[in-house]
């Protein structure tokens, strides 16, 4: 029995076979290739870097790629994880919260992805109890195998269907051996033998340790977690090897000795300056040939349209390492511990500079302890701030006393959401006089609540006790600067994620006092762009939007890309070939895997 006729055969749960792999309609077994990065030795290797690097090489290709993210946590989205657990959390269009690495791909294949790209343990166990409740498995008591990994399978199926791809990368979460990610492991196993040979390329992750006190890279700790893999039925088919610096070649003849993978498919992926060198290290290492070659799909290469796209991305490397002028934005907020908090931001602030030709810097900036009277010390030898989203009252009025000192002092200034929003607040306190302004969610009672959830937006949008979500129309005004910032656009779409809006009573008011609230929703009197006169600020600028989440290498979001202009304005008066205005020893962007 071919692999066709098999997968036809077992798409019904019953008593007559123990055999169960749903089918999604106009699923074509053989069509769709799929690759899986699996992790060892430990979670945070870069296992979302390292898959959409070798995603993107073939996409270069010519082939069309499809990532999935499969998370073994119970959550059904990652919008109520803490961001010191599981970094930011990245809105998708379709509004799914889910994984930072949903960005990675976003970023490196200029890709919008949606919901059908990240599943989670708990999205899994909901679509089994729900098909139980229907009766959908004829009788059967319910397991984890075969159903659960049943659904799994289909999930991964309905992927390749909806999305036409030559190439599926799967990547699996946290480690091998983790409990949560067993039945992962053991679908992507099962389905493998279903598809037949050369339907599936399986990569190993992997950590070398250089124990400072040793000397010398260790590959045991990489061996046995290797051995964890196999031991599940796995047999790897390549294995990248993470490492602070090149791995050796002893190392790697060990790991191809005790995991039965020929010694040219053992490869180094070292750290390098900045994420978006990794598609051309693939290529160097020769690890797309061998997927190709492990696929069996050479034939579909575009070699002419590998070219292009390759002097393209280059070209981008190279003005990446020669931008060494260094610009520094402040960034504050109560996460600055954790940079994988502001990992989009991060990005985009490198894309920016990239593309100005400057190396941007960061000054991590909290401001639990800031105040008016501590700001200017804080915020001395920045060229630019930028107040991210938040929530919750801890530092909430340091960032106000830093959007104070900062529109006082006319640095230029990018809020994002919460930024957007103590904006208004401070705008309010300050300039319109109205002293216990505020927001209901740090102030219930406060005497003029200029942000607030609005009871017709609650009833407009569904919202509830949930946030505005994924990929809305912004609707600019006319003669402003968000105009002049996209180009002379009436319309542009970006992403929220929030439950507070200016309170409509107080737009006027607002107004009156020189605040401009140039983008606001198509049909509700939303407010999602605000900004200052140039004649008031050269560049103060607030959005209830995640413009971080939509930025792109090659393609920076201009929001981000003129504040960085304006910051180099301020740091370089006479141009970027004269002197820099201040000093700038501030911490550079991570850009490491």
């Amino acid at each position: 029995m071919d692999a066709e006729q098999l997968l036809s055969s077992v798409s019904q749960a019953s008593d007559e076979t123990e055999f169960y792999t749903p089918m999604p309609a106009g699923y074509k077994p053989g069509k769709t290739k799929y690759v899986v990065v699996f992790g060892t030795v430990m979670s945070g290797l870069g296992k979302g870097i390292f898959s959409s690097s070798l995603a993107k090489v073939l996409q270069d290709k010519g082939l069309t790629v499809a990532p999935i993210k499969l998370e073994g946590y119970l959550n059904l989205d990652s919008g109520t994880l803490n961001p010191f657990r599981h970094g930011e959390v990245f809105v998708l269009d379709d509004g799914m919260e889910c994984d930072m690495d949903l960005g990675t791909y976003e970023r490196m294949l200029d890709q919008d992805l949606m919901r059908h790209n990240f599943t989670t343990s708990g999205q899994m166990y909901t679509r089994v109890l729900e098909k139980e409740r229907q009766g959908s498995y004829l009788g059967r008591d319910v397991q984890m195998i075969p159903h659960v990994t049943g659904e799994v399978k289909c999930k991964l199926r309905e992927l390749a269907v909806t999305t036409d791809a030559d190439v599926v990368f799967v990547e699996i979460g946290g480690t091998v051996g983790d409990v949560e990610n067993l039945y992962y492991i053991e679908a992507v196993r099962e389905m493998a033998f279903e598809e037949g040979p050369d339907s599936f390329c399986m990569v190993s992750l992997t950590y070398i340790i250089e124990p400072p006190a040793l000397g010398e890279q260790k590959s045991k700790a990489a061996q046995l977690g290797i051995g964890r893999l196999l031991a599940s039925g796995i047999q790897p088919h390549i294995i990248a090897c993470r490492a602070q610096s090149p791995v050796t070649k002893k190392v790697r003849e060990k790991l191809a000795l005790y995991s039965n993978v020929q010694f040219e498919n053992v490869f180094s992926m070292h750290d390098c300056e900045t994420v978006y060198v990794i598609p051309e290290m693939i290529r160097e290492a020769g690890i797309d040939r061998a997927v190709l070659d492990i696929l069996r799909i050479g034939d579909r290469v575009d070699e002419a349209a590998e070219a292009r796209a390759r002097r393209t991305w280059l070209d981008y490397i190279d003005r990446f390492r020669d931008a060494t002028r260094p610009v520094v934005i402040g960034i504050t907020g109560k996460y600055t511990s954790l940079r994988d908090s502001y990992a989009s931001i991060i990005k985009a602030l490198e894309h920016c500079g990239t593309h100005h030709g400057v190396r941007v810097h960061i000054e991590w900036i909290d401001t639990s302890e800031l105040s008016d009277e501590t700001a200017a010390e804080a915020l001395k030898g920045v060229h630019g701030i930028i107040v991210p989203g938040g929530f919750g009252a801890r530092g909430a009025e340091g960032k106000i006393s830093c959007i104070r000192y900062v529109r006082e002092n006319k640095i230029p200034y990018l809020g994002i959401c919460y930024g957007f929003q103590l904006a208004v607040v401070e705008f309010a306190r300050s300039v319109c006089g109205l002293d216990d302004a505020n927001s209901t969610e740090l102030d219930r009672d406060c005497k003029h609540p200029v942000i607030d959830i609005l009871p017709e937006q609650k009833q407009i949008e569904g919202l509830g006790g949930n946030m505005r979500l994924g990929g809305r129309d912004i609707v600019i005004k006319d003669g402003t600067m968000a105009k002049r910032v996209f180009s002379g656009a009436s319309e542009v779409r970006m992403r929220f994620r929030h439950r507070y809006e200016v309170d409509p009573r107080y737009i006027e008011e607002l107004e009156k006092g020189g605040m401009i609230f140039s983008g606001h929703a198509p049909d509700y009197p939303i407010m999602q762009i605000l900004e200052l006169p140039q004649a008031m600020h050269p560049y103060f600028v607030g959005t209830q939007a995640h413009p971080e989440l939509i930025s792109r290498p090659l393609r920076p979001e201009p929001l981000f890309l003129h504040l960085v202009t304006a910051a180099i304005q301020r740091a370089y008066p006479d141009g970027l070939d004269g002197e820099p205005a201040a000093s700038t020893d501030s911490e550079t962007v991570e850009t490491t895997t």
